[in-house]
């Protein structure tokens, strides 16, 4: 019986990858970053395996939700002490941080597992269109 070839960590080969996220929807871009970082599109994929790419996404702030979410969704966190829960608004954290809306959507299309965190690590959000990563570009 032919035994399935599963890659190994060492031989995962990682390529830069950038979007450009000026008015595209949230949940659309998420759904093409997670693909990407969980490495779904090459040949070699394997569930337990981080064989995902580095992405950086550039101009986060203008991007976009569809239908009604840029005024009824809401961002709920709590610090963890007694009367410490939040709730943002879309509006709120689009002005303070905007990076956080895509890496929420991002981070939910992710699985839930030990891979997750390794794979948001590879999330590069940049706000406007200079790109800090150029030089991984130009390999």
């Amino acid at each position: 019986m032919k035994k399935t070839y599963s890659p190994k960590a060492a031989e995962v080969k990682r390529v830069w990858h950038k979007i450009d996220a000026a008015g595209m929807v949230v949940g659309r871009l998420a759904v093409q970053i997670a693909q990407i970082l969980m490495g779904k599109g090459k040949p070699t994929f394997a569930r337990h395996i981080d064989s995902g790419d580095q992405v950086v996404i550039t101009n986060v702030e203008k991007t976009k939700f569809s239908g009604d979410k840029e005024t009824t969704k809401k961002y709920h966190t709590h610090s963890g002490y007694a009367g410490g829960h939040k709730l943002l608004s879309v509006q709120q954290v689009r002005e303070t941080r905007p990076d956080r809306i895509v890496e929420h959507a991002v981070s939910g299309m992710l699985p839930k597992n030990k891979l997750r965190p390794n794979m948001l690590k590879r999330l590069h959000l940049v706000k406007g269109d200079q790109n800090p990563y150029e030089q991984h570009f130009n390999k």
